[in-house]
């Protein structure tokens, strides 16, 4: 991570904080975060799980943001991602065309429409402000964070 500072101050460092051996959320090694940012709602939707961002787990997760608008009588879900692996991987796009395969069958349920950002463009997804927030909690503690 860059920072800018005075030339007269040191510069600044990131300390990375060990946790005690007996600490229970150790044995989590990677904890993982998916969000969708709803502008018109003005919500964010965060989830958190257990080890890496896996194909499997994206297409829970945009399961589970499906029931939500589904039940609050959306038409469709415009997805906004940027180029990770686990967006556009064969099994999550499998996932998306056959749910709207399946909404298109019944006539009735939320469409997903998935756009790429550009690759290294990340100031175009609507998301991202949203994120430096959480980050800088990550990067800057002021304690030791567990899982």
């Amino acid at each position: 991570m860059r920072s800018w500072t005075d030339v007269a101050k040191p510069p600044m460092r990131l300390l990375q904080k060990e946790p005690t051996k007996d600490d229970p959320s150790e044995a989590t090694k990677a904890l993982s975060c998916y969000g969708l940012y709803l502008p018109e709602l003005e919500e964010t939707w965060l989830r958190f799980v257990d080890g890496r961002p896996v194909s499997d787990i994206s297409a829970r997760f945009l399961g589970w943001c499906w029931e939500k608008l589904h039940r609050r009588g959306k038409e469709a879900l415009l997805l906004i991602w940027e180029n990770a692996s686990w967006h556009k991987s064969h099994r999550v796009r499998e996932w998306i065309a056959a749910h709207n395969r399946c909404v298109k069958a019944s006539g009735r349920g939320l469409r997903i429409v998935p756009s790429l950002l550009p690759i290294k463009s990340l100031w175009l997804n609507a998301i991202e402000p949203q994120w430096i927030h959480g980050k800088r909690k990550v990067v800057e503690p002021e304690r030791l964070l567990g899982a």
